[in-house]
Order: structure tokens, then C-alpha cells, then sequence
């Protein structure tokens, strides 16, 4: 668990909080170890002076919460919240760190399992500041009143081993009046002349906004020159770039707002949200809350995807129920192919075999400056390629519609292929919507291009067992 250190006392205008930690469970339903600090206090101040307090403590990789929290008392006059953190990760040489810490904020709305109301931003281990006025925030976070009141400053402490790693969270306000304030500009709910047809996207893609690289408008740039129609945008644990996308989006391109719901126990997109939903991530398989999340999902019109299930990563890997029965569709090809995801088509054709069928999708989870659902910019004769998102329908001609992308995908209107080719494709032939397909082509991860032709739908019977080939 975290453990209170004492530092010495900052200059003027510095206040430290050196109050040994209490423990006690903040979330409603969470089995999981929860931890918070003693509340900081900051004194009033008149308009363009600012306060400060910092919290240290140590998660010693014993008994480490969950979740920690760090209470901060926000008295009335503050325009801007200003937080930063500092500690040292590990790098296990692995492609992963170990002694991570993540940060977010909840206003005094509520921080309980669930209560949207009370979110106010999230960033991971991406950042190391933000900041929060009514008019303007991080990306990551969402701008809005500075409410008076007990904000919650939560870390989430991830793959953490002894001897442990040390943090310093230095919480800053700055006094004034508040400015104009923000307003949503989500992307258009349609794509003007479009209609019954087949489309090309990518639905796990990420800005700024958490761990990529590209802005909204670059990342909009790359999936037009890689041919792309549509894109899924899918933070993590966060709903900031959903309410901004329409500042960025042509009027002939289709944003799909949605979530990558983040938890410790395996990620899931949450695609199709209406901009501004957000969804919780702070539950474990044994808090059994899965189901609740994705019925609230589903009952706004969205879809559940469990996102790389095999992937080998920390908290990466799928640790619900293996059969996704509270899921709607499986990402079983998720960026380049690797064996993770040669893995997760075995275990598909298995549960085909055993007569159950989920639909699946492939997609290019980019973070990095890599071009979207399509070839990487090759270093070297050797490419690397991404899936595409194929769907037939005119669930692409309506921006967050839900309707129609359910009933796409299912409905069995849709494959995955490698990186797309010039044009669409030559009227393939749909299945029934009592049948499943299987495109050749994908299952070996060629493109439509380099195969010569697009490929075909080999329609069967839900009812056989044969696995599509």
C-alpha cells in the first residue's frame, strides 16, 4: 500500500501535505484496494496568485491499491487547476515498464464506480501535467467550471514491484476570474450524399488525447491517404476527443466516437458512444461489473469489442469471461500480425467448432506515427501491414448513428483484410444474415491488391462446424 513520506517544507507560497495516509474504500461495488490521502486544504487568494500543495508517498509493490486518491480542498475563486507528478519508471527491456503510475481527476460531482458526472480527465502514464479552466483543458481532460468543493486526484499505480517507486504530486490553483466557457464541437452525426454501400475504415486508433502521437487533424490526414472512409476514435479510459473532432473532420469522412475502456484485467472499445459518454474502467473481473458496463454501453446504442485479447502485455490480456458472452464482436487482428493474434483466430475457430459465433474485426490500434489501417512507410524492402475494417451497409453514411453500425457488424456485413487499395471493392457478394464469411485473403493477411482481386464472401451455415478457410 502507499505510505506517507515527509519532505521538507517548500518556500513561500509552497505548502507541503505531510499528513500520514488513511485507508478506506471510495469505490461503490469494487473488490479492488483502494487508498486515499488526508485532504489538502488550500487558503483563499485574491484574484492572479495562485497556491500550491504537493503530496509524496512511496507504492512499495505490497499490498499496492488499485487506486489512490488524493483529496484537494478547492476553495471558491479559482480559474485553473494545474496538476504535475514526477516519479521513475522501470523499463524491463520487455516492451513494457514495470513501476508505472497513472493519473486522472474527478471534480466534486462524485468519484464513484460509474458516476460520470464527476469525471474530469484522464491521461495514464502518457503525461506528466495538465491543466483544467472552464474554457480550455489538457487533452485528456475536459474543460468545464472550477467547482468549489473536494476535487480527487486519482493514481493508479500499475505493475509495481518491490522495493517500489516513490511519487511527488504537486497540485497548483491559480486565482481569478473564470473565463468563457467551452463549447463541444462533436463531429456531425452524417456524411452528406452518402448512402448503400461497402466502406473502409479503422476502428482502434488514438490521439493526444491519451498515448499517440498524432493530433486529431494528422491522424484525419493519414487515414485519408491510406484510403480510408471512417476511423473509430477509442482513448483510453477517456471521452475528450469526442467532443472536439468537429473542429477537424471533413464533411465527406466518417468519426466513430468511442472509448477504450482500460481496465487491469483486459481493454475493450466501447465503439459508437454518443459524444461525451464516458465509461468506467475501475473494476476488476472479480468485481463482476462488466455486464453493467456493457449493457450501459449497448443501451445508448454502441457496441462492445474486446480488444486484443492475447495480447501479452500487463493488464493487457483478456481476464473476463473467455467466452465474451456480455461482448458484442472480438478484435482478433489488432496492428501488424503477430503470434497474439494467430492466437486469437485459433481460439475463434475453436469456439466456431464448438458451435458459438462472435463477430470479429481487425484493426490498427496506432499510437505511434505510423500510417493508419495500411502499410507502415517502409524502412526496408519488407512491409509491415495493418487490417482494415471492411462494412457493408449505410451504417457509414450516418455519423454516431448507432442503428446501423450494429446492425452491420451483426449482421455478418464485414471482414478484415490488409492495408486497402486504390478504389472499393467490385460488388462481392454479402451473406445472409444467417450465415458467417470469411474472406480468404485476410486469413493470410494479403491485401485485396497484392492478391490480384477483392475478396469474395464464403458464406456457411452458423450450424456447421467447419472453420472458414
Amino acid at each position: 500500500m502507499a505510505r506517507a513520506s515527509r519532505i521538507p517544507r517548500c518556500l513561500v507560497g509552497h505548502c507541503v501535505c505531510t499528513c500520514p495516509l488513511t485507508r478506506r474504500g471510495l469505490l461503490a461495488g469494487s473488490t479492488g484496494v483502494v487508498t486515499t490521502a488526508a485532504v489538502a486544504r488550500f487558503e483563499p487568494a485574491a484574484a492572479g496568485q495562485s497556491r500550491t500543495e504537493t503530496f509524496a508517498g512511496t507504492f512499495t509493490g505490497v499490498g499496492t491499491p488499485d487506486w489512490h486518491y488524493l483529496p484537494v480542498e478547492v476553495p471558491r475563486g479559482v480559474r485553473e487547476i494545474e496538476v504535475s507528478y514526477a516519479y521513475e519508471k522501470t523499463d524491463t527491456g520487455l516492451g513494457f515498464s514495470a513501476n508505472v503510475i497513472d493519473i486522472g481527476i474527478f471534480d466534486p460531482s462524485g468519484h464513484d464506480l460509474g458516476d460520470a458526472s464527476g469525471f474530469r480527465g484522464w491521461s495514464g502514464g502518457a503525461r506528466d501535467r495538465f491543466r483544467i479552466s472552464r474554457r480550455r483543458a489538457t487533452p485528456g481532460y475536459l474543460a468545464g467550471p472550477i467547482t468549489p468543493g473536494t476535487w480527487h486526484v486519482v493514481l493508479g499505480p500499475f505493475a509495481v514491484v518491490p522495493p517500489g517507486v516513490d511519487y511527488e504530486v504537486t497540485v497548483t490553483l491559480h486565482f481569478g476570474r473564470q473565463p468563457k466557457r467551452f463549447r463541444p464541437k462533436p463531429a456531425p452525426r452524417r456524411v452528406k450524399g452518402s448512402g448503400p454501400g461497402w466502406y473502409r475504415g479503422d476502428c482502434h486508433l488514438h490521439t493526444v488525447h491519451s498515448d499517440g502521437r498524432h493530433t486529431q487533424r494528422s491522424l484525419l490526414a493519414l487515414a485519408r491517404e491510406a484510403g480510408l472512409d471512417f476511423i473509430g476514435s477509442t482513448e483510453h479510459n477517456t471521452s475528450s476527443a469526442q467532443l472536439t473532432w468537429g473542429r477537424h473532420v471533413p464533411d465527406d469522412f466518417l468519426v466513430i466516437p468511442g472509448e477504450e475502456v482500460t481496465t487491469r484485467a483486459g481493454h475493450w472499445l466501447a465503439l459508437g458512444l454518443p459524444a461525451g459518454t464516458w465509461i468506467d474502467w475501475r473494476f476488476r473481473p472479480e468485481d463482476d461489473e462488466l455486464a453493467t458496463f456493457t449493457e450501459r454501453v449497448r443501451g445508448v446504442g454502441a457496441l462492445a469489442v474486446t480488444a486484443h485479447p492475447f495480447s501479452p502485455g500487463p493488464g493487457s490480456t483478456w481476464g473476463f469471461d473467455p467466452t465474451y458472452a456480455d461482448m458484442d464482436l472480438v478484435e482478433i487482428w489488432n496492428g501488424p500480425w503477430t503470434l497474439d493474434d494467430q492466437t486469437a483466430v485459433a481460439a475463434w475457430h475453436a469456439m466456431l467448432v464448438a458451435g458459438r459465433y462472435v463477430p470479429v474485426m481487425g484493426n490498427s490500434d496506432l499510437t505511434t506515427r505510423a500510417r493508419p489501417s495500411g502499410c507502415r512507410r517502409p524502412s526496408s524492402a519488407r512491409r509491415r501491414c495493418r487490417p482494415t475494417r471492411w462494412c457493408a451497409g449505410s451504417a457509414a453514411g450516418t455519423r454516431g448513428s448507432p442503428s446501423p453500425a450494429r446492425s452491420t457488424w451483426r449482421s455478418r456485413r464485414a471482414w478484415a483484410t490488409g492495408p486497402p487499395a486504390a478504389g472499393r471493392p467490385s460488388a462481392p457478394v454479402p451473406p445472409t444474415s444467417s450465415t458467417y464469411a470469411s474472406p480468404s485473403a485476410a486469413h493470410r493477411g494479403a491485401s485485396p491488391r497484392s492478391s490480384g482481386r477483392w475478396p469474395r464472401w464464403r458464406a456457411r451455415s452458423p450450424t456447421r462446424t467447419a472453420p472458414p478457410r
